[in-house]
């Protein structure tokens, strides 16, 4: 499964349980979180060099509601 594909089956319990926060995704599965996309990134490809790294920021419920 490709990272978009996991982050819109899964894009409500990932906006819950990392609201504020950016991710980084390999695959089906949450590799890395920060405040920091760079961060996430980074944390990402030093576990999974040679993988394809997908970077989601996912907004808190304030900011869904605002981009309504």
């Amino acid at each position: 499964m490709k990272a978009e594909e996991f982050l819109i089956k899964h894009s409500q319990e990932l906006s819950k349980k990392y609201a504020g926060k950016y991710i980084a995704v390999v695959g089906d599965e949450v590799v890395a979180v920060s405040r920091s996309a760079v961060q996430a990134y980074k944390e990402a490809k030093k576990k999974y060099p040679k993988e394809e790294i997908g970077i989601f920021y996912m907004p808190t419920e304030e900011e869904t509601v605002t981009l309504l």
